[in-house]
């Protein structure tokens, strides 16, 4: 007993010790950080994807479902964050870096803590404490959205944390440094100046600052390409450039950039060479009004409905401005339609397309007499060939007795045929079959058919931020980015070098574009990534409007040849 206890507290004077020794270590949220530098001379563009850990499918699909439940196209009484939560801590217990960030996020302040028309909303209350602690453990995994949130926490006062200015922007600055678009974003807004002004939040560092929105703005951030095109256009320093970056912006999911070029061609600013275009001001502004409702749209096709000048404005009927909305954004496959058993046969033995029968029959209430009782197949007995159909549904014929190899293979060759109540049964045609069943032939019920479950559709499109679209039968039609374009469309670009350092970066669903035949592709260049055309192929998906060909036999797992990290 004495030996035990001296066992016992010898073990708690090393698991106090190695507490007190864990304790000395800083938290995060403390650590020693870099002086932020507003005045920097050199900057190397980084990108977060690239530092990013891999992330789990199955807590993608967790992560994905939390997003589908949130949804901005909900009312606020619909959003179910409790279930939300619970699948981020899922997501999160298995370091799925974004997953861990919107958990945060839903911690930071809460949600649904407000009554909405009398009804009780799914409330989680707020724990910014909790939210600090999933931030430290993100850091720690060497995420650089991580290090941005810790920014913001010092900068607010989130979780208990001192506020202090300084350490924020040290933050942000690290979060920067390892190519966090948001911290891009905001640093290079603040150093975008002419002058200095620090208690104002801004200074004058106008090279880096684009470099550092260029880097942003490579990633895809659209508030990077709304921040970068006004640099460029104030002042006229780069008012062709400024046009581009915005309306990219606008792909990109800015509201505010949708805005800012609809009110150029509304005054026929300088950014727009002084050319007032109301046609071009409407659609803008349409797609900026989908854009503040649903700031999760992206709009990658828009050169379907609004391109640029010189290119001419394609017809649209703008009464109607969510066709509008719906031809810009990105195409997704539809899931693949297969055949149903039974589906394709005529008479009797159809069964609709989507059905099938149950693995254990079940007679319908409205059958039976009593319509209170529930009754099995197995307590339907089998019927005679000429007898009254007793019970609606699908009935199958069967040898009263089986022996041989041919009888065996008579019953396997039958298929389910439908009856009506009170039909009779068919007799089995003997002279077929050159040969007479010793024993007959009886009629087995096996139910009536159900409906089968509907076959996953992408994430993005049950988000309604993408349309579905049927992938062309046959074999791919595909071009390398430095031929023209064979033929008008949707076209998704694929880097086919795995090892390029920009994989990661630029495999993504949402690098399409809409070109006309003879067109040049979208030469990567422009977006500031280091990727030749020739070394992106293009994959042609649709038509941006009109569905296609009915069928597919092109999967997402087919946009590449061999295994690879699925897009989106």
């Amino acid at each position: 007993m004495i030996a035990s206890l001296a066992v016992a507290f010898l073990n708690a004077c090393n698991m106090n010790s190695s507490d007190s020794q864990t304790s000395k270590e800083p938290l995060p949220r403390h650590q020693a950080l870099k002086t932020f530098d507003p005045h920097r001379k050199d900057f190397t563009c980084k990108y977060e994807a690239n530092a990013a850990p891999p992330i789990d499918p199955e807590a993608e699909a967790w992560n994905q479902e939390a997003l589908y439940v949130t949804r901005y196209a909900l009312w606020q009484n619909q959003k179910d964050w409790k279930k939300a939560e619970a699948l981020w801590i899922k997501a999160a217990q298995r370091k799925h870096w974004k997953a861990m960030m919107n958990l945060a996020s839903l911690y930071e302040k809460g949600e649904g803590e407000s009554a909405y028309q009398g009804q009780a909303l799914s409330v989680v209350k707020a724990d910014p404490d909790r939210a600090v602690t999933i931030v430290e453990e993100a850091m720690r995994l060497g995420i650089p959205a991580a290090y941005d949130k810790m920014g913001n926490y010092h900068a607010n006062g989130t979780g208990g944390i001192r506020i202090s200015g300084s350490r924020a922007w040290a933050f942000w600055q690290m979060a920067a440094d390892m190519g966090n678009p948001q911290a891009l974003t905001h640093i290079g807004k603040a150093t975008a100046a002419t002058y200095d002004n620090p208690e104002e939040g801004f200074w004058g560092n106008m090279p880096i600052a684009i470099q550092m929105l260029e880097c942003a703005f490579g990633q895809g951030f659209g508030q990077a390409a709304l921040e970068l095109g006004v640099v460029l256009d104030v002042g006229g320093r780069d008012p062709s450039r400024a046009l581009f970056v915005l309306h990219e912006g606008v792909k990109m999911g800015s509201e505010r950039a949708a805005k800012y070029l609809g009110s150029s061609f509304r005054h026929g600013d300088s950014l727009v060479r002084g050319s007032k275009d109301q046609a071009r001001e409407e659609r803008y502004d349409a797609l900026g009004d989908a854009l503040y409702h649903n700031p999760d749209l992206r709009f990658p096709n828009l050169d379907k409905v609004v391109p640029l000048p010189p290119a001419k404005l394609p017809s649209w009927d703008m009464s109607q401005p969510q066709t509008l909305v719906d031809a810009a954004k990105g195409l997704v496959p539809a899931p693949a339609v297969k055949p149903t058993p039974g589906s394709q046969r005529t008479g009797r033995a159809h069964i609709p397309q989507g059905y099938a029968l149950p693995e254990r029959a079940v007679v319908p209430a409205s059958e039976w007499r009593d319509p209170d009782r529930s009754h099995t197949a197995y307590a339907v007995a089998p019927e005679r060939e000429g007898a009254a159909v007793p019970f609606s549904g699908y009935w199958i014929a069967r040898l009263n007795e089986s022996h041989r190899e041919f009888q065996f293979a008579w019953n396997e060759g039958q298929v389910p045929q439908r009856y009506a109540r009170a039909e009779t049964f068919a007799f089995v045609n003997k002279q077929e079959l050159d040969w007479a069943p010793p024993q007959g032939v009886s009629w087995h019920y096996l139910g009536t058919p159900v409906k089968l479950p509907d076959p996953p559709v992408h994430d993005l499109a049950r988000r309604g931020v993408a349309r579905l679209t049927r992938l062309p039968e046959g074999p791919r039609l595909d071009c390398w980015g430095s031929k023209p374009c064979p033929r008008t469309g949707v076209w998704v670009g694929l880097l086919v070098n795995r090892e390029h350092p920009l994989f990661k970066v630029f495999d993504r669903l949402d690098r399409q574009a809409y070109v006309q035949e003879g067109q040049a592709f979208p030469d990567p260049r422009t977006l500031g990534l280091d990727v030749a055309r020739e070394e992106v192929q293009w994959l042609w998906l649709d038509n941006a409007n009109q569905p296609g060909p009915s069928g597919t036999r092109i999967t997402l797992s087919d946009l590449h040849d061999d295994e690879g990290s699925a897009k989106g």
